[in-house]
């Protein structure tokens, strides 16, 4: 069983202060005190650490991201707009602040996903904005027995990827490249299939499981994108907006069950409520730095206003 069974709603990731490290509030003595630290065995217990009173800046982070992050990722296959900041560092998901940001596990629907993520923030927003948490467990086990029956069969993810002028993400953005052979290298070994079409554009189609077993405790996980992926979570006058433009087989993300067979709207949204319903809120403070497990906890974003960054990176 995870933490979160055991600790339900007074669950909160572990927290390293100047205080209860017994270290100056000073990043070079937080890189110190993360260096002999074992960071694996920190979130194999308790699935997230925030990292909170060190004055860290986003030139300082350069000393610390290395000793959170084994090796940072390339967000390649990303459906989400960010904007690339650094050396694999990027801006948390670029959309409106008036909208929450429903809960996820990082590319869940991909056949390779990130094990952890890092965020850093950089300015808190002026009201709202909190990062929430759900244990994917948990939220599994809070969906009703008849609708995990249906998602048992897994999901079929399509992706439209214009050329460089259209709706939605290029492909060239997605990948990180302008070379066809070079995408094409990433999504062979990956099972997903794909073709070009006429105007450049690249249509995908992925199919994978709803849940996954955690490698190490046998543990079911919700795991995928299936609310965030269906039209029916936009809103009804959003959905009808975007059939007045764009085709159905050329929205940018669509999901259907594995057998092609439609998902029910209310399947998504009663997915998307009850995760944003379970999560537990983390309420920004500037220069907090946050790892997650992106297997065994989903995050989300909750509706802001003012300005607000926060950066990304993703590790093996």
């Amino acid at each position: 069983m995870s933490n979160w069974h055991h600790r339900g709603q007074s669950w909160a990731p572990e927290l390293i202060t100047p205080e209860s490290a017994g270290i100056p509030a000073d990043p070079r003595a937080l890189a110190g005190h993360l260096a002999s630290a074992d960071v694996r065995e920190i979130l194999d217990r308790h699935q997230a650490l925030l990292i909170r009173g060190f004055d860290v800046t986003e030139a300082s982070l350069a000393g610390v991201m290395p000793l959170l992050l084994p090796e940072r990722l390339a967000y390649i296959h990303g459906n989400t707009p960010r904007t690339k900041v650094g050396e694999n560092v990027y801006t948390s998901t670029e959309y409106p602040p008036e909208y929450a940001i429903s809960m996820h596990s990082e590319l869940s629907y991909a056949p390779a996903w990130p094990a952890r993520l890092l965020f850093f923030c950089v300015q808190p927003s002026a009201t709202g904005g909190a990062t929430p948490l759900l244990d994917n467990a948990a939220w599994l086990a809070a969906l009703d027995e008849p609708l995990r029956r249906e998602f048992s069969g897994g999901l079929c993810y399509r992706q439209y990827l214009h050329g460089g002028r259209g709706f939605g993400k290029s492909w060239q953005a997605t990948f990180e490249t302008d070379d066809r052979a070079q995408v094409e290298k990433i999504l062979a070994p990956t099972g997903t299939q794909w073709e070009w079409t006429a105007g450049n554009a690249l249509r995908t189609r992925t199919v994978r499981p709803a849940t996954i077993r955690h490698p190490a405790t046998g543990e079911e996980l919700w795991f995928n994108q299936a609310d965030q992926w269906h039209p029916a979570t936009l809103g009804e006058d959003t959905m009808r907006e975007l059939a007045s433009i764009v085709p159905a087989d050329e929205l940018p993300q669509s999901v259907t069950f594995a057998d092609g067979s439609p998902i029910p709207a209310e399947y998504v949204t009663r997915i998307r409520d009850t995760g944003l319903e379970l999560a537990h809120d983390i309420a920004w403070q500037q220069g907090d730095v946050l790892l997650v497990d992106n297997l065994t906890l989903a995050h989300g974003r909750r509706p802001y206003s003012g300005a607000r960054r926060v950066l990304v990176a993703m590790s093996h």
